[in-house]
């Protein structure tokens, strides 16, 4: 394994972490509607939610709680300093695989792409995943190359946990059995496998319980969004989506670093670019089988490039390393923007729509919903709308109002018909919705201001019900 590397990685990601925190610090964007939501999860925490598994619950949970604060700034700060140790992981496989200055590369070339910028100012399962994938990869790197079984079992431990950050986790082992199956310098012994796959099994087993225990809620969420699954994708192929996806992986990884690692797929020349070439590749093959078939968002293939970061490098290291200070220069300039972004928003605008037009007015809308639920002397507001509902939770905290989602006829929908469902009877409610619900002749108690933001051009008003009316619109 080469040495001398750890220490100016070491520096580049501090100081680039410790920018992006302090972009958070000013930061004038509002949490997300996921983000809320996993706020909301870590304020019951649980072994499994809804729609993902708990770890991001569980690590916003634990910074808010030793900071003594739920503030934004807070609730994203995880996301910086998870990448920072990815790419720093990284750039231990790098030396593992390749040499001191390949390792560099590495870890500075993660910590710029863009997938990685915005992750740091934000806080998604894809973030949290990040650093127990890549852990998972060079644990098992060591466990191959040692035969020691504490190893193997570490690796085994690691992927449970990229699983419980997000069930895209499940993709090291299939990348691992590809490895080693035509790879043989990467296989385990018989008793590394059955170590590593009984410490990922204990890792993992709450969580299958939960399930278990929940109807399989997120099983189901799951078939929800693949939607061939359930018979209700399209009728054929669908190409166009497929390029669509593919063209976003340019802006996901940066042009140079995805042209890169496609091309170490076909190419992957050493052993050792083989074995992370079968490690990269099936999150990206699985997600544009899915794409080709129904539909899939950028973001659903970011496993693949935690070994593939490692490959793009070691390919432009050998064939075009010009082209390395190039990529950086891209993805560098990026991950520039996106912080001066959020800093600076609304501004830029494009069309008179702020470009983080998603993440701005989401509480400002909840602080007037709160500000219509006290001038009519009402404790309790439900929404169908799971973005509303989303901020309400979070804005409203501590407002001592409660929130609450219409009941489901059916299956719950989403988190909040499942954990927060309204009950029935005539207790008045504040109910919030785009259209006037069938069950009420009266005008709308309010009237909301949404002309920017993420609900620019909806017209959003709440109107004075019973909570059964509420449970029967729209």
């Amino acid at each position: 394994m080469a040495r001398g590397w750890f220490g100016p990685a070491a520096a580049v990601v501090a100081a680039v972490t410790a920018a992006r925190i302090a972009a958070l610090a000013f930061d004038r964007t509002d949490l997300f509607v996921d983000e809320s939501q996993y706020w909301l999860w870590g304020q019951q925490l649980d072994l499994g939610y809804y729609s993902k598994p708990p770890l991001i619950a569980w690590v916003i949970r634990a910074v808010t709680e030793l900071s003594g604060s739920d503030a934004p700034f807070f609730v994203r700060l995880p996301g910086a300093i998870l990448h920072g140790i990815t790419a720093l992981i990284l750039g231990a496989v790098a030396a593992r695989l390749l040499d001191a200055r390949a390792a560099v590369w590495t870890a500075v070339t993660y910590l710029t792409l863009p997938m990685a910028a915005l992750g740091s100012l934000l806080i998604s399962t894809d973030t949290v995943m990040a650093p127990f994938f890549a852990g998972a990869v060079l644990i098992y790197l060591r466990a191959v190359d040692t035969g020691r079984a504490g190893a193997a079992a570490l690796a085994g431990v690691l992927a449970g946990l990229a699983v419980l950050a997000k069930y895209a986790g499940v993709y090291f082992l299939i990348g691992a059995g590809l490895a080693a199956t035509f790879v043989p310098m990467a296989r385990l012994s018989l008793r590394g496998w059955l170590l590593l796959l009984a410490a990922f099994a204990a890792t993992v087993l709450p969580n299958l319980m939960w399930n278990l225990a929940n109807q399989l809620a997120t099983l189901e969420h799951t078939m929800d969004n693949v939607g061939w699954v359930r018979g209700e994708g399209r009728a054929g192929l669908n190409p166009a989506g497929l390029a669509e996806f593919l063209l976003a992986q340019f802006a996901v990884a940066g042009p140079v670093v995805f042209a890169a690692m496609l091309w170490g797929y076909a190419r992957p020349v050493a052993p050792g670019l083989k074995a992370l070439a079968l490690l990269s590749a099936p999150p990206l093959v699985i997600v544009c089988v899915q794409a080709l078939l129904d539909k899939a968002y950028a973001n659903w293939a970011v496993a693949a490039y935690f070994a593939g970061t490692v490959l793009a490098v070691a390919v432009l290291g050998a064939r075009a390393p010009r082209l390395l200070p190039v990529s950086l220069a891209i993805n560098g300039a990026i991950s520039v923007l996106l912080p001066l972004c959020i800093v600076l928003a609304p501004w830029p605008a494009v069309n008179g729509e702020p470009l983080l037009a998603r993440y701005l007015g989401r509480g400002d809308l909840s602080r007037q919903i709160i500000a219509a639920a006290e001038r009519q002397g009402l404790s309790t507001v439900a929404a169908r709308d799971r973005d509303i509902l989303a901020d309400l939770f979070y804005t409203g905290r501590a407002s001592g109002l409660a929130f609450a989602a219409p009941a489901p006829a059916g299956r719950p929908r989403n988190y909040y018909e499942q954990t927060y469902p309204l009950g029935g009877g005539p207790m008045p409610v504040l109910l919030v919705a785009g259209t006037a619900p069938r069950c009420v002749a009266e005008p709308p108690v309010a009237r909301f201001a949404t002309a920017a933001g993420a609900y620019s051009g909806r017209s959003i008003a709440a109107w004075r019900v019973t909570a059964d009316c509420a449970n029967a619109a729209p």
